[in-house]
């Protein structure tokens, strides 16, 4: 069994947008007064044994529906090059998701001093939910990617519990006005998973997997990206007023993605798609990094 074979698998380049709602909630926590660096390295663990998870059951799932084959035209999967088998895919999914329940479950322990009991419950079930999240988007026959709800669910766990989610863990209180940073991270996630779904559409019809982009078809798509972007945007700047942010911070990104827009218009082969992708999930953990260094001076 190659160990090559295996980080291939695993998508490192997947594994920085999984950390930007993480990251991005830690320190306006911290901005807030509020700080825990074992929270911190925790919570950024436990985020990467979700992800690994998400991307080995995907891999699998998709083996599975015969949606990963030759006509796909992203990179190639690891059950489907042969250098993993399906059994052995299915074993490392089991072994992600006992580090993640481990990994999740003392999260929670270590913050929950000071914590409302039925807290500490809500971060229980959320733990669950994104351990069976990961698992469930392409694998079994109820695999919600496969019926167009993949985007919902992305923006809910990369946007709306990766960053109110890691805020509360630190503060112990809920923050209305965190939820437009967060509404930021989810949509822009959601816009890669578009990108990514725009890429794949015709193989994913001939497969049955029924994205919203094969329902909806690419041009509609692109308007469904102009939407997504444009709003991730206008989230970040209500954010910047409202939290007092380095005024500047929202400049870099939104020149990016505006750039990004024009380029996903203008595309119309399906592979043309794909460094789009890599650009919106960068701009992504930019936009959280650059937060993370401008808040600590």
């Amino acid at each position: 069994m190659k160990i090559k074979s295996w980080i291939s698998a695993f998508r490192l380049r997947t594994l920085p947008l999984s950390l930007s709602g993480i990251i991005l909630g830690s320190f306006i926590a911290k901005e807030h007064g509020y700080w825990n660096v074992t929270i911190f390295c925790f919570a950024l663990l436990t985020t990467l044994f979700f992800q690994v998870l998400s991307n080995l059951a995907n891999d699998l799932g998709d083996s599975q529906k015969g949606t990963d084959n030759e006509h796909r035209v992203g990179p190639m999967r690891a059950v489907q090059s042969g250098e993993i088998t399906q059994s052995q895919m299915k074993i490392a999914v089991v072994v992600f998701t006992i580090l993640s329940l481990l990994s999740a479950a003392y999260l929670i322990k270590i913050s929950a001093v000071g914590m409302h009991q039925e807290m500490v419950l809500v971060y229980g079930v959320l733990a669950i939910l994104s351990i069976a999240a990961a698992v469930m988007y392409t694998v079994g026959k109820r695999a919600y990617g496969y019926h167009g709800f993949g985007d919902v669910f992305v923006f809910i766990f990369f946007g709306l519990v990766s960053v109110l989610g890691s805020y509360t863990l630190y503060t112990k209180q809920f923050n209305i006005a965190v939820v437009f940073p967060a509404i930021t991270i989810g949509l822009l996630s959601t816009a890669v998973l578009n990108l990514n779904n725009m890429r794949d559409r015709i193989n994913d019809a001939n497969a049955g997997k029924n994205t919203i982009v094969v329902k909806i078809g690419k041009e509609r798509a692109k308007k469904y990206h102009l939407f997504l972007v444009i709003t991730a945007i206008a989230s970040l700047i209500f954010a910047i007023s409202h939290f007092g942010y380095f005024q500047y911070i929202f400049l870099l990104p939104v020149g990016l993605l505006s750039a990004h827009l024009k380029k996903v218009i203008a595309k119309q082969e399906e592979k043309d798609f794909d460094p789009e992708l890599k650009k919106v999930a960068l701009t992504t953990f930019g936009i959280s990094i650059l937060y993370a260094i401008t808040s600590s001076f």
